[in-house]
């Protein structure tokens, strides 16, 4: 198989316990994901890497693919890659089940860089707000001149020295600060590489996967798109999507 969309899924969770259950008019939060990925991108396979039986019984029951993992790994990069060992997909496209409003050209983009010289992928927006830019749960990503990732960070990059609070809105549009998309895309050699290696200590500390493949000395391609997302990390949060897909007609 040439390409495939692996999603990680587990009930446990820090911030919102059981939130991929957690109910959206009336729908678990990862059915609205794998609908939205049956719409969105039709001619790539999507499978479901859970941890959870209950997971697994609500998505086969849908009538989508899922293969149970073991509970011990130390990210949802690990899950894909015991996920992909069944699959074989020489390239993967990880699409987080907490975020159900991805865009398909998105998937597109990402599926394009993987498809050229490098060994992973992974998608940005650009901030144009105070709010988000300080909010530790909105990752940052800094850019080179060649679209490769520099650092990923919790705190606000680049940081504006010397400017008070607030900051204006023209100034988010002169500075490139972007809003990291957690979708990324791999190489089958690169998985495998990847879950050899030991847990970064950046990893450790901003609890970010991603900097374990820049400890470790990858590149990463950034895809910029303008199209935000909406990742469902706390209550609040699942209380914002079901507003955005009333608004939607759903």
């Amino acid at each position: 198989m040439d390409t495939a969309i692996i999603v990680p899924a587990r009930l446990r969770s820090e911030r919102f316990p059981n939130k991929l259950l957690h109910p959206i008019h009336g729908k678990p939060l990862i059915l609205w994901t794998a609908e939205r990925l049956a719409q969105e991108v039709r001619d790539i396979p999507t499978y479901f890497a859970v941890e959870d039986e209950e997971l697994k019984g609500v998505l086969n029951e849908a009538g989508y693919q899922s293969i149970l993992t073991g509970a011990n790994h130390q990210c949802g990069t690990d899950r894909i890659a015991e996920a992909n060992q069944e699959i074989q997909a020489e390239h993967v496209l990880n699409v987080q089940a907490d975020e159900p409003l991805i865009h398909g050209n998105q998937l597109q983009t990402l599926n394009e860089l993987i498809h050229g010289p490098v060994d992973m992928a992974t998608l940005a927006f650009p901030i144009t707000n105070e709010e988000d830019f300080f909010n530790p749960n909105c990752v940052k990503v800094a850019l080179s001149n060649e679209g490769k990732a520099l650092y990923f960070s919790r705190s606000p990059i680049p940081f504006p020295r010397g400017m008070d609070s607030p900051i204006e809105e023209k100034w988010f549009h002169e500075n490139a600060c972007y809003h990291h998309i957690g979708v990324y895309a791999y190489r089958k050699s690169f998985l495998e590489e990847f879950t050899q290696l030991p847990e970064g200590h950046l990893e450790k500390v901003e609890r970010l996967e991603q900097l374990r493949a820049l400890e470790n000395g990858f590149q990463i391609a950034v895809g910029v798109t303008k199209n935000p997302t909406i990742g469902v990390d706390t209550p609040e949060d699942a209380t914002k999507l079901a507003g955005i897909l009333t608004l939607e007609g759903h």
